[in-house]
């Protein structure tokens, strides 16, 4: 019964850790509101959304893999979406030729392509990082 107990705490960490991610992650974007943009279909917006949440649970995968309790798991968690946030600025400030979040919100596809691969691959590494 304790290794169900266990999964479902998990579970239950990692829907808090993704809603606040994306909650706080929403926050940093100005030119539009992520929900609204994808309720019109926007798929830019779309792609860069799932990216954060794939990210932030491979963070959270990892986490769970090296942690002894569940508080270090929320921890790791939480530290994790600090960087995915970072990772994203990094995006914003090295694509001087574009704005990534005028690029998303005008629905370019390939921006939203790239913000996925920026968001999975530093979570890999992040992930990696945690011991």
């Amino acid at each position: 019964m304790e290794p169900l107990l266990a999964t479902i705490g998990y579970f239950a960490i990692g829907i808090v850790v993704v809603v606040i991610g994306l909650f706080i992650f929403e926050g940093l974007t100005r030119q539009y509101k992520d929900w609204e943009e994808v309720k019109a279909g926007n798929q830019a917006v779309a792609m860069s959304i799932a990216g954060k949440v794939i990210g932030i649970c491979i963070v959270l995968s990892f986490a769970i893999y090296h942690s002894f309790t569940i508080w270090d798991t929320l921890l790791w968690g939480a530290c994790g979406v600090v960087l995915q946030m970072i990772a994203y600025l990094l995006f914003e400030l090295f694509t001087r030729k574009f704005s990534v979040e005028t690029q998303l919100k005008n629905n370019n596809t390939a921006v939203g392509i790239i913000s996925i691969g920026v968001s999975i691959g530093l979570a890999l590494v992040i992930g990696a990082s945690i011991t």
